[in-house]
């Protein structure tokens, strides 16, 4: 009979294990949002063990995983056509107001999906969701673009996805074949996906083969550096759902093709030391001392290494790229950027990075609408809708929809 106490206290530990984390009083639905974590944390696992046992990486299985039972075929509506094609190479899925509704010009959003740059997809229901979404209350024709993916590939194969395909939309003869407004284009993407956004906006800006320029960008959560792991909001939530600090730093080594092996190295700025001179001018481009406001700041210090770790600089050449980190590029790359819309969340380790673009972009002179929500947390966003309904993702989500209304 002792076997009976025994598993259940077993079960009770591992419940604890994966469901209790202690979470702050200001976020909105915590137990919510721990048992959505729990479910991510034991998919992860499961892809793990995937992996040990040598089944496929790591990421294929927990891509499969995750995917499997969320794929969407492409399915039209009464206001919406939606349709899964190919821009030079590239699949994109495409949600266009029905024609006959519109007798002008639309306008357009570019979506790039999150994710890691190695998780999601155009095609997945929460992505499909939000981008009819955002195609019906803007009224405006959604380019979701599927860029290839980790493990399959790395640096910089996800940026010239990104870019191929936007490119190839804004070319004004398939700008008309979808009714575009070519003054009326975004640009827009959340997480991993806000990363490939802001750093193709920055490429698109510069390159003057582009005859139609993107009117606005916006940008939800995104990541922006792999510099600087101890700014204060990478301190404060270092350990919160549902994208904790080292799981983002083994997406970047994930994503730059470097060893697992560098990411405790990584997680104390041995990467950026003071013994790697180029390291340390790139990192006056964010100084968050100087670009952050003293609310965000608190108590919490710089972190700078005197001697550092400089095989990870030569293993792992793109970390000093600003490709890789949208937020370091140079002031004359930002004042050709257009209009933007940031979106951070207290409750996120990516929470300065986005807050830190918003300063040097304004410094550069361009005109910036920011919105940041006290109560929400990483990926929000994309849990507006059953069976993942948040508040926190509704909110966030309305939010940056009227913007891009009024905007665009």
């Amino acid at each position: 009979m002792r076997t009976v106490p025994v598993l259940l206290t077993a079960l009770a530990a591992l419940t604890a294990y994966y469901v209790y984390t202690p979470l702050p009083g200001s976020l909105a639905e915590p137990w919510k949002l721990l048992l959505l974590d729990a479910t991510f944390r034991a998919a992860q696992d499961l892809s793990n063990f995937g992996h040990y046992i040598g089944l496929s990486h790591h990421l294929r299985i927990l891509n499969f995983v995750s995917n499997y039972f969320d794929q969407l075929d492409p399915y039209s509506s009464a206001r919406l056509k939606v349709t899964d094609t190919v821009f030079d190479g590239v699949e994109v899925r495409i949600f266009e107001p029905q024609k006959e509704l519109h007798d002008s010009l639309q306008r357009s959003i570019i979506y790039v999906h999150g994710g890691g740059w190695a998780l999601g997809s155009a095609r997945t229901r929460s992505y499909d969701s939000l981008c009819r979404k955002i195609a019906e209350d803007v009224d405006a024709v959604v380019v979701s673009i599927e860029y290839r993916l980790v493990p399959n590939v790395h640096f910089p194969e996800q940026i010239n996805d990104v870019f191929t395909a936007a490119k190839f939309f804004l070319q004004p003869e398939v700008l008309a074949k979808y009714s575009v407004d070519p003054h009326r284009i975004a640009i827009s993407g959340d997480s991993a996906g806000g990363n490939l956004a802001a750093a193709v906006c920055q490429q698109l800006a510069q390159d003057k083969t582009i005859t139609t320029r993107v009117k606005l960008q916006a940008l939800i959560y995104p990541v922006l550096q792999v510099l600087d792991f101890s700014t204060p909001s990478y301190q404060q939530n270092m350990n919160m759902p549902i994208l904790s600090r080292f799981v983002m730093i083994k997406f970047w080594l994930d994503y730059l093709n470097g060893s697992h092996t560098f990411a405790h190295a990584m997680l104390v700025n041995n990467h950026t030391s003071l013994d790697v001179g180029e390291a340390v001018a790139l990192r006056q481009l964010l100084n968050w001392n100087s670009l952050l406001p003293s609310s965000f700041k608190k108590n919490f210090k710089p972190l700078m290494q005197d001697l550092g770790s400089p095989r990870i600089v030569q293993e792992v050449p793109g970390l000093f790229d600003p490709r890789v980190s949208p937020l370091i590029a140079l002031k004359e790359t930002l004042q050709k950027v257009p209009k933007t819309y940031m979106l951070t969340c207290e409750h996120d380790v990516l929470r300065d990075d986005g807050t830190m673009y918003v300063k040097r972009l304004e410094e550069a002179g361009v005109d910036v609408t920011h919105d940041h929500y006290e109560d929400c947390f990483h990926g929000c966003m994309l849990f507006a809708s059953w069976p993942t309904y948040f508040s926190a993702g509704a909110k966030t989500r309305d939010g940056y929809i009227k913007w891009l209304r009024e905007n665009l």
